[in-house]
């Protein structure tokens, strides 16, 4: 036992022990509430049962019950004025921000949410339509599709009123960008933010010039009408329907609009830039539980890269037919395959291989440089995503494999296999593939890339099984120039007869393949912002990691460097004696790495190319039980043939839903 004389020291070096572990404890967690930032959008807040847009509105008993909650919770609601001046380090918030903002405009949020906004003392961000604010009292306002009543929308005295009382902070939400407009020749009406206009007099697209020039045009008069009556020029955009480019980011930020919202997934950092933030959106099944429960997932750095994938790789070659009729119908029958299948993610070629080759001669989407067979791929991206269940659809692309016209002079830069003594038939990739280390070839690339991303939207891009190089290749004269740059021996036969130096040259070919890939998916990004990556992968580079030097590809390297790693497990394309084994040491591979399992997809074959029979559908969900038994998060197969109706959507279904759809942590 202590004595009296030691006890109150004791304890007072207890206290100071505990306070200074408090404090330590408090800091860090004030360090990590200030500098994330919670986003909830609202749409319609009422009682009216004719709500406008049923699957987002909610009552305001509703709505004062998530103020109270939060608040309850530990939240603190924020201004677009803290948030600025946190921004810029002149102010910390308080822990736990959170931002509301409230889409649209219509007149029921004067009635119901404002008394609740003003009485609670919430900043919320009031995005309007400058279209839908200029008719007179007793016309009516283009709503989507239909015409509304203008006294549906908020009156410039309500609007004024609700600014001047220091709650309502007026955002835009464009002047009349909150619409479709005709987005390909099939007539599919697409945002009018991010989609390039179609005309069909002429059958050709919106060019940049005049697509910045619409964009910059729209967002400038929303300014000027708000400012006609009264408001203050807008310092936040909402994007119409979530959609947005960096190209609109640039153009809302020159029209004074530092902050950008969008319906991405994720966490929102108050130290990094404001220009495109993150949103929780409210629909009118939203449970408190279930707020707080996203909440939560964000904070944890969870998003649907944490969700397991169910993938059905397309071949686009298989919808496409010269009849136009046809062709529709083709595409109805895949979408009905997706709808019973419930797959949640699409790989979905891009590119045109009509003979079969590996190559590319043609692309499925408007570009400069090679033939368009069709211009099919906005038309099934989109139905894929708006008419099926669908959350994330890729666009599967060629990295080198490009089959260009003879007349581009860049046709010759290609990939140069060496005919090296004593080969023994060794490995061939088999593809005609442009050169990774041509200047020339690399623009063009990165051209085709450009026009892809401004085609369409999709979510992900796949690199086909292209990103490869062999222990035979590249001889180009550029390869060896760049080889020599790089301090690396150029003569290639004594470069494959010592390991050391097989290893240096396998790891900068890697290294140069895997940079371009990466770079070509930044390029994308500036259409397609929250674009995620994936690639091919041969089996034998995860079951051999000698494999590596046959094919310049790294399955650590790749888990690092790519969101998603596709493995094509394909036993009969390897001629595995054990399939069973195979996929087992595929699996077991793959958990020796960090995150290994949530970052690979297992790629089962549905075709055996050898003898160009089906894999019996029953055996291919047998397969995809057996990877979940095993651990397996991601599964896809290749190819899907909605003619005969392979594999059997039934079995595959069953098998699927093995897997629960939630978030992993």
């Amino acid at each position: 036992m202590l004595s009296h004389f030691f006890k109150p020291a004791f304890i007072a070096c207890l206290s100071m022990l505990t306070a200074s572990i408090s404090m330590l404890a408090k800091a860090e967690t004030e360090k990590a509430d200030t500098s994330t930032l919670t986003i909830i959008g609202y749409h319609e807040i009422t009682d009216k049962k004719d709500a406008l847009i049923p699957q987002y509105a909610i009552t305001p008993a509703l709505f004062e019950q998530q103020i109270n909650s939060l608040r309850k919770n530990g939240f603190n609601f924020v201004s677009v004025d803290q948030l600025l001046k946190a921004n810029q380090g002149k102010y910390k918030l308080p822990n736990k921000p959170v931002l509301i903002t409230v889409d649209d405009g219509y007149q029921s949020f004067y009635k119901y949410a404002y008394p609740v906004v003003k009485a609670n003392k919430v900043p919320v961000v009031l995005a309007v339509v400058g279209s839908w604010l200029e008719p007179k009292a007793k016309q009516k306002v283009s709503f989507g599709d239909e015409m509304i009543k203008r006294d549906e929308i908020l009156s410039w005295s309500e609007l004024k009123e609700m600014q001047d009382s220091g709650w309502v902070e007026i955002g835009s939400h464009s002047y009349n960008l909150h619409r479709g407009i005709l987005g390909n020749p099939q007539g599919n009406s697409q945002p009018a933010a991010t989609t390039r206009l179609y005309d069909p007099a002429t059958k050709s697209y919106e060019n940049d010039q005049a697509y910045a020039a619409r964009i910059y045009a729209d967002l400038k008069k929303n300014n000027q009408v708000l400012k006609a009556h009264g408001i203050r020029s807008p310092r936040v955009m909402v994007w119409p329907y979530g959609r947005y480019n960096l190209e609109t980011v640039a153009i809302a930020k020159k029209l004074g609009m530092p902050i950008t919202v969008t319906l991405d997934d994720g966490a929102d950092f108050v130290t990094k830039p404001l220009d495109h933030l993150n949103r929780i959106l409210i629909e009118n099944t939203t449970s408190l539980n279930d707020l707080l429960a996203d909440i939560k997932t964000r904070e944890m750095g969870l998003n649907d890269n944490n969700r397991p994938q169910k993938i059905m790789h397309i071949d686009l070659d298989y919808i496409y037919d010269k009849d136009p009729i046809q062709q529709e119908k083709n595409l109805g029958l895949l979408l009905d395959r997706i709808l019973a299948m419930k797959v949640n993610t699409v790989y979905l070629q891009a590119f045109s291989d009509p003979d079969a080759d590996g190559s590319a001669d043609m692309v499925y989407f408007p570009n400069r440089y090679i033939p368009m067979r069709s211009d099919l791929f906005n038309r099934v991206a989109w139905q894929i995503q708006s008419r099926t269940q669908v959350t994330r659809l890729y666009a599967w692309m060629p990295l080198l494999a490009w089959d260009l016209p003879k007349t581009n002079p860049v046709s010759d830069d290609v990939v140069v296999t060496q005919q090296a003594k004593n080969s023994n038939g060794h490995l061939n990739m088999g593809y005609h593939r442009l050169s990774p280390y041509s200047p020339e070839a690399r623009d063009v690339i990165q051209g085709i890339y450009a026009d892809l991303g401004k085609s369409a939207t999709f979510n992900g891009i796949l690199f086909h099984d292209d990103t490869t190089l062999s222990d035979y290749e590249d001889a180009s004269p550029e390869a060896l120039a760049a080889y020599k740059k790089a301090g690396l021996s150029t003569d290639l036969d004594a470069v494959r007869k010592d390991d050391a130096e097989m290893q240096k040259w396998t790891a900068f070919k890697t290294k140069t393949i895997d940079d371009f890939a990466l770079q070509l998916a930044n390029q994308l990004r500036f259409y397609q912002p929250y674009l995620v990556t994936a690639r091919n992968l041969y089996a034998q580079v995860a079951l051999n990691p000698y494999s590596e030097n046959w094919y310049s590809q790294s399955l650590e390297q790749s888990l690092k460097r790519y969101d998603f790693t596709a493995i094509m497990a394909m036993p009969y394309m390897e001629q595995a004696p054990d399939k069973t084994k195979f996929y087992a040491d595929i699996v077991n591979r793959v958990k020796k790495y960090p995150h290994g399992l949530k970052k690979t997809v297992f790629e089962l074959q549905a075709l055996n190319w050898r003898t160009n029979q089906p894999v019996p559908s029953a055996e291919m969900a047998d397969t995809v039980k057996s990877l979940y038994q095993q651990g397996a998060m991601h599964v896809a197969y290749y190819p899907d043939d909605p003619f005969q109706n392979h594999p059997d959507p039934v079995m595959m279904r069953k098998a699927f839903d093995l897997q629960p759809n939630r978030l992993v942590p």
